[in-house]
C-alpha cells in the first residue's frame, strides 16, 4: 500500500461555519464509525496544526510568509492502493470535507 498525506484545507471563497453542539455530537458519532470502517487505512490520525518557524541555512529569510495553519486546518496520513482509494477514505471522514473546506491528498514517496 502507498501512503497519502491528507491536508484539511480552506477552499478559496469557502465560508467556514461553526457547527452547533448537536451537529458536533452527530459528527463525533459518525467519526467513530468512520474510524472503525477504515481502521486498516488510517496510519496516523494527525492533528490540528499550531505555530511554527521557517528555518534555513541563511539567517536572513525574505517574508512575509503565509501562516500554514491559516490555510491548512490539520492533517492525517492514510494507506491506500491508489489515489482514488485514498480519496474515498478522506471524503467519507465526517468533519474533514464540508462547507468551505476540503481535503488535499498527496502521495508520500518513500525511498
Amino acid at each position: 500500500m502507498k501512503s497519502y498525506l491528507c491536508l484539511q484545507r480552506n477552499l478559496p471563497g469557502g465560508e467556514q461555519r461553526q457547527p452547533s453542539p448537536t451537529q458536533m455530537q452527530e459528527m463525533y458519532a459518525k467519526f467513530g464509525e468512520w474510524q472503525e470502517k477504515f481502521k486498516s487505512n488510517i496510519t496516523d490520525m494527525g492533528g490540528k496544526l499550531g505555530t511554527g518557524k521557517v528555518v534555513g541555512k541563511d539567517q536572513a529569510l525574505d517574508g512575509p510568509f503565509v501562516e500554514v495553519k491559516d490555510l491548512v486546518g490539520g492533517y492525517m496520513i492514510i494507506a491506500a492502493n491508489s489515489l482514488d482509494e485514498a480519496a474515498v477514505v478522506a471524503n467519507e471522514c465526517p468533519g474533514l470535507v464540508g462547507p468551505g473546506s476540503g481535503c488535499e491528498i498527496i502521495e508520500i514517496h518513500r525511498p
